[in-house]
Protein backbone atom coordinates (compact mmCIF):
# COMPACT_ATOMS: atom_id res chain seq x y z
CA UNK A 1 0.00 0.00 0.00
CA UNK A 2 1.34 3.06 -1.03
CA UNK A 3 0.30 6.42 1.08
CA UNK A 4 0.81 10.27 0.74
CA UNK A 5 0.61 12.15 4.31
CA UNK A 6 -1.13 14.96 3.00
CA UNK A 7 -0.45 18.19 6.34
CA UNK A 8 -2.88 20.62 6.34
CA UNK A 9 -2.70 24.21 8.01
CA UNK A 10 -1.28 27.67 7.00
CA UNK A 11 1.04 28.07 10.35
CA UNK A 12 3.18 24.89 9.17
CA UNK A 13 3.57 26.66 5.63
CA UNK A 14 4.41 29.49 7.33
CA UNK A 15 7.00 27.82 10.46
CA UNK A 16 4.93 29.18 13.07
CA UNK A 17 4.38 25.29 13.63
CA UNK A 18 6.95 22.53 13.38
CA UNK A 19 5.50 19.23 11.15
CA UNK A 20 6.52 16.51 13.82
CA UNK A 21 3.31 14.56 12.39
CA UNK A 22 4.35 14.10 9.00
CA UNK A 23 7.77 12.28 10.61
CA UNK A 24 6.08 10.29 13.58
CA UNK A 25 3.37 9.01 10.96
CA UNK A 26 5.80 7.86 8.51
CA UNK A 27 7.75 5.63 10.81
CA UNK A 28 4.42 4.20 12.44
CA UNK A 29 3.06 4.10 8.95
CA UNK A 30 6.31 1.92 7.72
CA UNK A 31 5.44 -0.28 10.79
CA UNK A 32 2.45 -1.39 9.61
CA UNK A 33 4.23 -2.15 5.93
CA UNK A 34 2.91 0.92 4.32
CA UNK A 35 4.92 2.85 2.00
CA UNK A 36 5.15 6.49 2.44
CA UNK A 37 6.22 8.29 -0.81
CA UNK A 38 5.03 11.42 -0.27
CA UNK A 39 4.65 14.83 2.10
CA UNK A 40 2.58 17.57 1.11
CA UNK A 41 1.61 20.36 3.19
CA UNK A 42 -1.11 22.99 1.89
CA UNK A 43 -2.38 26.33 3.59
CA UNK A 44 -6.19 26.56 4.86
CA UNK A 45 -7.16 26.94 1.21
CA UNK A 46 -9.94 25.12 -0.45
CA UNK A 47 -9.19 25.31 -3.61
CA UNK A 48 -5.06 24.72 -3.21
CA UNK A 49 -6.40 21.41 -0.67
CA UNK A 50 -8.49 20.48 -3.46
CA UNK A 51 -5.76 20.31 -5.96
CA UNK A 52 -3.52 18.93 -3.45
CA UNK A 53 -5.72 15.93 -2.80
CA UNK A 54 -6.43 15.70 -6.89
CA UNK A 55 -2.60 14.75 -7.08
CA UNK A 56 -3.00 12.49 -4.33
CA UNK A 57 -5.58 10.31 -5.16
CA UNK A 58 -3.97 9.60 -8.59
CA UNK A 59 -1.23 8.27 -6.66
CA UNK A 60 -1.83 6.92 -3.22
CA UNK A 61 -3.78 3.77 -2.25
CA UNK A 62 -3.82 5.27 1.25
CA UNK A 63 -4.34 9.22 1.71
CA UNK A 64 -3.48 10.56 6.03
CA UNK A 65 -4.57 13.52 6.37
CA UNK A 66 -3.65 16.23 9.21
CA UNK A 67 -5.10 19.00 10.94
CA UNK A 68 -8.29 21.02 9.76
CA UNK A 69 -11.13 19.17 11.35
CA UNK A 70 -11.78 21.60 13.92
CA UNK A 71 -14.90 24.15 15.25
CA UNK A 72 -13.49 27.66 13.10
CA UNK A 73 -13.59 28.61 9.46
CA UNK A 74 -10.32 27.86 8.29
CA UNK A 75 -10.91 23.61 9.17
CA UNK A 76 -12.15 22.73 5.80
CA UNK A 77 -9.99 19.40 5.54
CA UNK A 78 -13.59 16.87 5.85
CA UNK A 79 -15.13 19.23 3.43
CA UNK A 80 -12.72 19.34 1.11
CA UNK A 81 -11.91 15.40 1.39
CA UNK A 82 -16.24 14.63 1.16
CA UNK A 83 -16.48 16.63 -1.80
CA UNK A 84 -13.52 15.42 -3.96
CA UNK A 85 -14.91 11.93 -2.90
CA UNK A 86 -18.76 12.46 -3.32
CA UNK A 87 -19.27 11.81 0.19
CA UNK A 88 -22.05 14.19 1.93
CA UNK A 89 -21.24 15.29 5.60
CA UNK A 90 -23.79 13.85 8.59
CA UNK A 91 -24.84 14.76 12.16
CA UNK A 92 -22.75 11.66 14.24
CA UNK A 93 -24.93 12.48 17.54
CA UNK A 94 -22.55 10.52 19.76
CA UNK A 95 -19.79 13.14 18.83
CA UNK A 96 -22.12 16.02 19.32
CA UNK A 97 -23.38 15.04 22.67
CA UNK A 98 -19.48 14.06 23.79
CA UNK A 99 -18.88 17.74 23.10
CA UNK A 100 -21.32 19.26 24.59
CA UNK A 101 -20.38 17.32 27.82
CA UNK A 102 -16.79 17.73 27.07
CA UNK A 103 -16.91 21.84 27.39
CA UNK A 104 -19.63 21.63 30.22
CA UNK A 105 -16.66 19.72 32.17
CA UNK A 106 -14.02 22.24 31.55
CA UNK A 107 -14.94 25.38 32.94
CA UNK A 108 -12.29 27.07 31.57
CA UNK A 109 -13.61 26.45 27.89
CA UNK A 110 -16.88 27.71 26.39
CA UNK A 111 -19.26 25.80 24.02
CA UNK A 112 -19.92 27.86 21.19
CA UNK A 113 -22.71 26.40 18.15
CA UNK A 114 -19.49 26.05 15.82
CA UNK A 115 -18.12 23.85 17.79
CA UNK A 116 -21.15 21.35 16.64
CA UNK A 117 -19.62 21.92 13.04
CA UNK A 118 -16.55 18.92 14.39
CA UNK A 119 -19.27 16.16 14.84
CA UNK A 120 -20.22 16.29 11.32
CA UNK A 121 -18.47 13.45 9.37
CA UNK A 122 -18.26 11.93 5.83
CA UNK A 123 -21.13 9.57 5.72
CA UNK A 124 -20.73 5.91 5.92
CA UNK A 125 -16.85 6.54 7.97
CA UNK A 126 -15.61 5.18 10.23
CA UNK A 127 -15.18 7.45 13.49
CA UNK A 128 -12.30 7.78 15.39
CA UNK A 129 -13.45 9.02 18.67
CA UNK A 130 -11.18 11.74 20.30
CA UNK A 131 -10.50 10.69 23.71
CA UNK A 132 -7.41 13.30 24.12
CA UNK A 133 -9.21 16.63 22.71
CA UNK A 134 -12.63 17.14 20.78
CA UNK A 135 -12.68 16.70 16.89
CA UNK A 136 -13.07 13.34 16.14
CA UNK A 137 -11.23 11.72 13.02
CA UNK A 138 -12.14 9.05 10.46
CA UNK A 139 -11.62 6.74 7.87
CA UNK A 140 -13.68 6.16 4.82
CA UNK A 141 -12.68 4.18 1.21
CA UNK A 142 -14.14 5.48 -2.32
CA UNK A 143 -12.95 4.98 -5.50
CA UNK A 144 -10.04 2.71 -4.62
CA UNK A 145 -8.37 5.06 -2.34
CA UNK A 146 -8.47 4.70 1.67
CA UNK A 147 -8.76 8.02 3.62
CA UNK A 148 -8.13 8.70 7.05
CA UNK A 149 -8.19 12.21 8.58
CA UNK A 150 -6.53 13.18 12.09
CA UNK A 151 -6.35 15.92 14.41
CA UNK A 152 -3.42 18.08 13.50
CA UNK A 153 -2.05 18.35 17.53
CA UNK A 154 0.69 16.02 18.20
CA UNK A 155 -1.08 15.18 21.36
CA UNK A 156 -4.11 14.42 19.92
CA UNK A 157 -2.93 12.97 16.13
CA UNK A 158 -0.38 10.02 17.29
CA UNK A 159 -2.36 9.03 20.18
CA UNK A 160 -5.56 8.35 17.49
CA UNK A 161 -3.38 6.70 15.03
CA UNK A 162 -2.03 4.11 17.33
CA UNK A 163 -5.22 3.60 19.21
CA UNK A 164 -7.52 3.96 16.11
CA UNK A 165 -6.01 4.55 12.46
CA UNK A 166 -3.37 1.38 13.25
CA UNK A 167 -6.19 -0.98 13.80
CA UNK A 168 -8.40 0.36 10.18
CA UNK A 169 -4.78 0.01 8.10
CA UNK A 170 -4.01 -3.64 9.40
CA UNK A 171 -7.52 -4.82 8.86
CA UNK A 172 -7.50 -4.18 5.05
CA UNK A 173 -4.92 -7.11 4.87
CA UNK A 174 -5.54 -10.91 5.54
CA UNK A 175 -1.67 -10.77 6.81
CA UNK A 176 0.06 -9.73 9.70
CA UNK A 177 3.05 -7.35 9.75
CA UNK A 178 5.24 -7.64 12.66
CA UNK A 179 8.64 -5.95 12.98
CA UNK A 180 11.72 -5.50 15.07
CA UNK A 181 13.60 -2.35 16.15
CA UNK A 182 17.20 -3.01 16.70
CA UNK A 183 18.86 0.34 18.46
CA UNK A 184 22.69 0.73 17.68
CA UNK A 185 25.05 3.38 19.09
CA UNK A 186 28.22 3.59 18.28
CA UNK A 187 28.38 3.20 14.18
CA UNK A 188 27.06 5.70 11.37
CA UNK A 189 24.44 4.46 9.04
CA UNK A 190 26.31 4.42 6.54
CA UNK A 191 28.98 2.06 7.90
CA UNK A 192 26.25 -0.40 8.97
CA UNK A 193 24.62 -0.38 5.67
CA UNK A 194 27.80 -1.24 4.16
CA UNK A 195 27.63 -4.26 6.05
CA UNK A 196 23.91 -5.41 5.40
CA UNK A 197 23.89 -3.92 1.81
CA UNK A 198 24.10 -7.05 -0.47
CA UNK A 199 21.71 -8.74 2.32
CA UNK A 200 19.34 -6.05 2.13
CA UNK A 201 18.92 -5.96 -1.43
CA UNK A 202 18.12 -9.46 -1.46
CA UNK A 203 15.38 -9.49 1.15
CA UNK A 204 11.73 -9.07 0.32
CA UNK A 205 9.91 -10.99 3.19
CA UNK A 206 11.79 -10.32 5.84
CA UNK A 207 13.08 -7.02 4.97
CA UNK A 208 15.89 -5.17 7.16
CA UNK A 209 15.71 -1.49 6.55
CA UNK A 210 18.46 1.49 8.38
CA UNK A 211 17.05 4.66 10.20
CA UNK A 212 19.54 7.49 11.02
CA UNK A 213 18.12 8.77 14.35
CA UNK A 214 20.31 11.43 16.14
CA UNK A 215 23.56 10.03 17.74
CA UNK A 216 22.17 6.45 17.03
CA UNK A 217 20.81 4.41 14.06
CA UNK A 218 17.42 1.92 14.15
CA UNK A 219 17.46 -0.97 12.01
CA UNK A 220 13.69 -2.50 11.44
CA UNK A 221 13.36 -6.11 10.79
CA UNK A 222 9.86 -6.26 8.88
CA UNK A 223 7.76 -10.06 7.83
CA UNK A 224 4.22 -10.19 6.72
CA UNK A 225 2.58 -13.49 7.07
CA UNK A 226 -0.67 -15.50 8.04
CA UNK A 227 0.35 -14.83 11.91
CA UNK A 228 1.88 -12.62 14.14
CA UNK A 229 3.65 -15.57 15.38
CA UNK A 230 4.80 -16.74 11.99
CA UNK A 231 5.78 -12.99 11.62
CA UNK A 232 7.88 -12.54 14.62
CA UNK A 233 9.71 -15.97 13.37
CA UNK A 234 10.41 -15.03 10.16
CA UNK A 235 12.14 -12.00 11.75
CA UNK A 236 13.87 -13.63 14.97
CA UNK A 237 17.16 -14.45 12.26
CA UNK A 238 17.54 -11.59 11.26
CA UNK A 239 17.79 -9.83 14.84
CA UNK A 240 20.09 -12.62 15.64
CA UNK A 241 22.47 -11.76 12.44
CA UNK A 242 22.44 -8.27 13.09
CA UNK A 243 23.59 -8.69 16.74
CA UNK A 244 25.76 -11.02 15.95
CA UNK A 245 27.53 -8.62 12.94
CA UNK A 246 27.42 -5.74 15.48
CA UNK A 247 28.17 -6.91 18.90
CA UNK A 248 27.70 -4.47 22.12
CA UNK A 249 27.05 -1.58 19.39
CA UNK A 250 23.40 -2.82 19.66
CA UNK A 251 22.19 -2.08 22.69
CA UNK A 252 18.28 -2.68 22.82
CA UNK A 253 15.65 -4.25 20.87
CA UNK A 254 12.22 -2.71 20.76
CA UNK A 255 13.64 -0.46 23.55
CA UNK A 256 12.61 3.52 22.64
CA UNK A 257 15.85 5.02 24.30
CA UNK A 258 19.08 4.02 25.66
CA UNK A 259 18.14 5.86 29.44
CA UNK A 260 14.90 4.35 28.94
CA UNK A 261 16.95 0.50 28.82
CA UNK A 262 19.06 2.02 31.94
CA UNK A 263 15.61 3.07 33.40
CA UNK A 264 14.50 -0.57 33.52
CA UNK A 265 17.64 -2.36 34.46
CA UNK A 266 18.25 0.16 37.71
CA UNK A 267 14.75 -0.50 38.77
CA UNK A 268 15.14 -4.01 38.32
CA UNK A 269 18.31 -4.00 40.44
CA UNK A 270 17.08 -1.80 43.07
CA UNK A 271 20.13 0.89 41.61
CA UNK A 272 20.18 4.55 41.71
CA UNK A 273 21.67 7.06 40.08
CA UNK A 274 22.84 10.86 40.16
CA UNK A 275 24.50 13.32 37.53
CA UNK A 276 26.50 16.57 38.08
CA UNK A 277 26.67 18.69 34.76
CA UNK A 278 28.09 21.39 33.28
CA UNK A 279 28.07 22.00 29.72
CA UNK A 280 24.80 19.87 29.35
CA UNK A 281 22.82 21.66 31.99
CA UNK A 282 20.41 19.25 33.64
CA UNK A 283 19.74 17.77 29.80
CA UNK A 284 21.45 14.34 31.53
CA UNK A 285 18.48 14.37 34.50
CA UNK A 286 15.93 16.07 32.15
CA UNK A 287 15.79 13.20 29.89
CA UNK A 288 15.59 10.47 32.33
CA UNK A 289 13.38 11.90 34.68
CA UNK A 290 11.10 12.81 30.98
CA UNK A 291 10.61 8.81 32.01
CA UNK A 292 7.75 7.57 34.01
CA UNK A 293 8.95 5.55 36.97
CA UNK A 294 12.66 7.50 37.11
CA UNK A 295 11.47 8.93 40.42
CA UNK A 296 12.73 5.40 41.93
CA UNK A 297 15.99 5.55 40.25
CA UNK A 298 17.28 9.27 40.21
CA UNK A 299 18.41 10.81 43.22
CA UNK A 300 19.15 13.89 42.36
CA UNK A 301 21.87 15.93 40.64
CA UNK A 302 23.66 19.29 39.72
CA UNK A 303 24.16 21.68 37.55
CA UNK A 304 27.94 22.64 37.78
CA UNK A 305 28.53 25.48 35.18
CA UNK A 306 31.15 27.39 36.78
CA UNK A 307 34.29 26.28 38.59
CA UNK A 308 33.31 27.76 42.41
CA UNK A 309 30.27 25.71 42.13
CA UNK A 310 31.93 22.88 41.40
CA UNK A 311 33.83 23.61 43.81
CA UNK A 312 31.06 24.73 46.60
CA UNK A 313 27.91 22.04 45.37
CA UNK A 314 30.30 19.30 45.03
CA UNK A 315 33.57 19.61 47.22
CA UNK A 316 36.21 19.33 44.34
CA UNK A 317 39.45 20.96 44.82
CA UNK A 318 39.85 24.39 43.21
CA UNK A 319 43.29 23.05 42.87
CA UNK A 320 42.20 20.69 40.80
CA UNK A 321 40.32 22.73 38.96
CA UNK A 322 43.36 25.40 38.51
CA UNK A 323 45.65 22.95 37.77
CA UNK A 324 43.74 20.64 35.32
CA UNK A 325 41.19 23.48 33.57
CA UNK A 326 37.50 22.68 34.07
CA UNK A 327 37.19 20.58 31.10
CA UNK A 328 39.32 17.79 31.77
CA UNK A 329 39.42 13.96 32.70
CA UNK A 330 40.35 14.45 35.88
CA UNK A 331 37.36 16.83 36.71
CA UNK A 332 34.53 14.66 34.78
CA UNK A 333 36.32 11.75 36.84
CA UNK A 334 35.90 13.84 40.19
CA UNK A 335 32.08 15.10 39.03
CA UNK A 336 30.89 11.73 38.86
CA UNK A 337 32.60 10.68 41.91
CA UNK A 338 31.78 13.40 43.98
CA UNK A 339 27.61 13.67 43.40
CA UNK A 340 27.35 10.08 43.62
CA UNK A 341 28.83 10.47 47.46
CA UNK A 342 26.85 13.59 48.03
CA UNK A 343 23.66 12.09 47.36
CA UNK A 344 24.03 8.68 48.28
CA UNK A 345 23.25 6.89 44.91
CA UNK A 346 24.82 3.87 43.39
CA UNK A 347 26.14 5.62 40.21
CA UNK A 348 26.91 9.08 39.19
CA UNK A 349 27.27 10.73 35.65
CA UNK A 350 29.21 13.37 35.03
CA UNK A 351 29.97 15.70 31.45
CA UNK A 352 31.82 18.75 31.18
CA UNK A 353 33.11 20.55 27.91
CA UNK A 354 32.94 23.20 25.52
CA UNK A 355 29.53 23.13 23.82
CA UNK A 356 30.68 26.38 21.66
CA UNK A 357 30.52 28.85 20.43
CA UNK A 358 33.60 30.00 22.01
CA UNK A 359 36.42 27.67 23.31
CA UNK A 360 38.54 28.08 26.66
CA UNK A 361 42.15 28.36 24.79
CA UNK A 362 43.05 25.29 25.80
CA UNK A 363 40.51 23.14 24.04
CA UNK A 364 38.59 23.32 20.85
CA UNK A 365 34.86 23.82 20.63
CA UNK A 366 33.32 19.91 20.84
CA UNK A 367 35.47 18.46 23.51
CA UNK A 368 33.66 16.65 26.02
CA UNK A 369 34.74 14.60 28.94
CA UNK A 370 32.01 12.37 30.31
CA UNK A 371 32.45 10.37 33.61
CA UNK A 372 30.85 7.53 35.86
CA UNK A 373 31.47 6.11 39.14
CA UNK A 374 30.34 3.70 41.13
CA UNK A 375 31.63 2.80 44.88
CA UNK A 376 34.82 1.57 43.86
CA UNK A 377 35.54 3.04 40.33
CA UNK A 378 35.84 6.04 37.83
CA UNK A 379 35.72 5.90 33.82
CA UNK A 380 36.19 8.69 31.63
CA UNK A 381 35.28 8.97 28.21
CA UNK A 382 37.10 11.64 26.34
CA UNK A 383 34.72 13.15 23.06
CA UNK A 384 35.87 15.74 20.05
CA UNK A 385 32.09 16.09 19.06
CA UNK A 386 32.12 19.01 16.53
CA UNK A 387 30.51 21.91 16.34
CA UNK A 388 26.79 22.93 16.85
CA UNK A 389 25.80 23.78 20.42
CA UNK A 390 22.69 21.50 20.48
CA UNK A 391 24.50 18.88 18.60
CA UNK A 392 27.35 19.26 21.68
CA UNK A 393 24.75 18.99 24.43
CA UNK A 394 22.71 16.22 22.84
CA UNK A 395 25.55 14.07 22.08
CA UNK A 396 27.44 14.64 25.23
CA UNK A 397 24.38 13.04 26.95
CA UNK A 398 24.02 9.97 24.84
CA UNK A 399 27.60 9.18 25.72
CA UNK A 400 26.74 9.63 29.31
CA UNK A 401 23.90 7.50 28.83
CA UNK A 402 25.60 4.73 26.30
CA UNK A 403 28.82 4.57 29.33
CA UNK A 404 25.82 3.94 31.71
CA UNK A 405 24.04 1.36 29.79
CA UNK A 406 27.04 -0.76 29.41
CA UNK A 407 27.92 -0.50 33.18
CA UNK A 408 24.59 -1.94 33.58
CA UNK A 409 25.05 -4.57 31.20
CA UNK A 410 28.67 -5.52 32.25
CA UNK A 411 29.79 -4.45 28.73
CA UNK A 412 33.49 -3.25 28.64
CA UNK A 413 33.29 0.59 29.49
CA UNK A 414 34.46 2.08 26.17
CA UNK A 415 36.88 4.94 27.57
CA UNK A 416 39.26 7.54 25.38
Amino acid sequence: MNCEILAVGTELLLGNTVNTDAADLSGLLSGLGVNVFWHTVVGDNPARLKEAVAIARKRADLIVTTGGLGPTYDDLTKNVLAEAFGKKLELHQDEADFLKAWFARNSHSKYTDNNLQQAYLPEGCTVFHNDWGTAPGCAFAAEGVHVIMLPGPPRECIPMFKACAAPYIRSLSDQVIFSRQIRVFGMGESAIESLFRSEMERMANPSLATYAKFGEVMLRATAKADTEAEAEAMCRPVVEKVRAVLGDKVYGVDVPSMEALCLDIMTERGLTLSAAESLTGGLIGERFTALPGASAVFRGGAVTYCDEVKAALLGIDPALIAAKGAVSREVAAAMARDVRKAVGADVGLSATGLAGPDGDGVNPVGTVFVGLADRDSVWVRALSLGTGRARVRQSAANHAFDMLRRYLQRLPIETW
